[in-house]
């Protein structure tokens, strides 16, 4: 397992609500109680809401993330269509809120958003994927 790998694993561990020692996460993970603590440290570098006290243990106060989504092109444009027009409200709490959450979605996006595939014309009817007919 690599160390991003690992640090996915604490988080959807934590996700529970409860609290988890290092030392049982390290016993679970097959790491030491030392590496849990850099981790929990680089986790909490990151952003994540991770509380910890010593002897008690490590806790996520709230949810964070969300599930791996496929979207289409389409999706895609109108997502960055849309983050777009969040950053450009009136009100400087959501516009920032909006910027922010912007710049991490586009992050994650392919470099350029890729525009929306053309229509279909009949002509294209039952061309392959190199304008082969026979290449299906």
């Amino acid at each position: 397992m690599t160390r991003d790998e690992r640090l996915q694993q604490i988080i959807a561990i934590l996700r529970d609500g409860k609290m988890h020692r290092a030392s049982d996460l390290a016993e679970r993970l097959g790491v030491s109680a030392r590496t849990i603590w850099r981790d929990m440290a680089e986790i909490s570098a990151y952003g994540v809401p991770v509380e910890g006290e010593r002897g008690v243990g490590y806790i996520l106060r709230r949810a964070v993330g969300l599930p791996p989504l496929v979207l289409t092109r389409e999706e895609l444009a109108a997502l960055d269509h849309l983050l777009d027009l969040a950053e450009a409200v009136d009100d400087p709490r959501l516009a920032g809120g909006a910027a922010s959450l912007a710049t991490k979605i586009r992050a994650a996006l392919p470099s350029a958003p890729p525009e929306p595939p053309a229509e279909a014309s009949p002509e294209d009817a039952g061309e392959g994927l190199a304008g082969d007919p026979g290449s299906r």
